[in-house]
């Protein structure tokens, strides 16, 4: 069994929406606001209130950011480039987890961004979605995801408005350029509502477009929780709400897995040196997995295949790194199904020192380059402490 949560989004979808409805399906706040903590960030206050919205009994996220002066509402305070959010998270001290899937919706709206306005994807300036109360809505909502324990995620279609909405750039087409491109990019099914008010955000459809592996009617789940995320506005008619269902979900290779991309390029004049750094590039840039294999090319050459796993979203992201590292002049992919076993993480200490662990099941695995350390500086063979590590943990 994994843990999942299907979000329904017909009424539109936003970044405080999500993240107020998993607290209400369960997620401790104070747990919550712990891990956002660890980003570092100053001057904001978060808090949630109960509210109804149609008569649905619902939880409402609100952040509160204090600006110093006028300078900080009228100069810009608010825009954050892409390469700075990835340094503060990559920095930040929160469950590696948290950080990864942090990571890919910035990653996902850096790039839709970079293709909109024409300019590299380390050139990307955000707005409004640099500002601190967006990062605390897309960082808090990974961190709710993680409180819950939730392995894997699904959306149904989102509700949308028409006619046109105000941004830093003017006024613009209702849905926004950047939802369309987001939707774009994964095939999100989209409901237009008569409605002109923004109902997606860019912000919501970026965490859904980033985490969620399908998008459609629920999946068979044993429900545990759900969970209602209000909006700002109780609009009439219309319970102006983000729906969680919390559940476990039965893993096996009959049914409907991941979807992921697998991308590969075929090298023949690099050096294993850079073959192993470009997999821990890959590795590093949010890929699943990453790994070479030998293979033999045209006219008998020995050469090697450079394959990476990765969220579909992340595709642009992780081919412009398998590009840069090789040289290759093309990479090839395929959407492929695959089924991770449910697993939790966490850190046991040998003779002092920490280790990290993941469990699954009865399995224990050790992370080498911890053990390796620990086994350096205690001078004894790194195979006893695998076998300390994997004891303590398995108690």
């Amino acid at each position: 069994m994994t843990r999942h949560s299907w979000f329904n989004c017909s009424a539109g979808v936003a970044g405080d929406m999500l993240l107020a409805s998993l607290v209400d399906a369960g997620a401790d706040p104070i747990a919550v606001g712990s891990i956002l903590a660890g980003l570092g960030l100053d001057d904001y206050a978060l808090t949630f209130e109960p509210t109804q919205r149609a008569g649905v009994k619902s939880t409402r996220a609100i952040v509160a950011v204090h600006e110093h002066d006028d300078h900080d509402r009228h100069h810009g305070s608010h825009h954050r480039a892409w390469s700075d959010i990835k340094s503060m998270i990559e920095a930040a001290d929160v469950p590696e987890r948290v950080r990864v899937r942090s990571l890919a919706v910035f990653a996902v709206l850096a790039d839709v961004e970079a293709k909109i306005h024409g300019v590299d994807v380390d050139d990307v300036e955000f707005h409004e979605v640099g500002a601190v109360d967006s990062i605390v809505d897309i960082v808090g909502v990974c961190a709710a995801l993680e409180v819950l324990g939730v392995d894997s995620i699904s959306c149904g279609p989102i509700g949308t408005g028409h006619g046109t909405v105000r941004t830093q750039h003017g006024e613009l087409p209702n849905p926004a350029p950047a939802t369309v491109s987001l939707a774009a990019m994964r095939q999100i099914p989209l409901v237009g509502l008569d409605d002109r008010r923004e109902l997606a955000t860019p912000t919501g459809v970026a965490v859904m477009a980033a985490l969620a592996d399908t998008f459609g009617a629920m999946p068979g789940l044993s429900v545990h929780a759900r969970g209602y995320g209000a909006g700002a506005l109780d609009v009439n008619g219309r319970a102006n709400v983000v729906q969680v269902v919390v559940g476990d979900r039965a893993v096996n290779s009959s049914g409907a897995g991941q979807a992921v991309r697998l991308l590969e390029v075929n090298v023949d004049d690099v050096t294993g040196e850079v073959i192993a750094h470009t997999i821990g590039a890959l590795l590093d840039a949010g890929a699943h997995d990453a790994w070479a294999t030998p293979i033999v090319m045209k006219k008998g050459r020995p050469a090697h295949t450079v394959h990476a796993l990765c969220d579909p979203a992340l595709t642009d992201a992780i081919s412009r790194v398998m590009l840069n590292e090789t040289g290759s002049l093309g990479v090839r992919g395929s959407i492929i199904e695959r089924w991770p076993q449910a697993r939790r993480e966490g850190v046991v200490r040998v003779e002092g020192h920490e280790i990290r662990v993941k469990i699954a099941g009865d399995r224990v695995k050790v992370e080498h380059d911890d053990a390796a350390r620990a086994a350096e500086a205690l001078g004894i063979p790194l195979r006893e402490v695998l076998r300390l590590a994997e004891s303590a943990a398995a108690t």
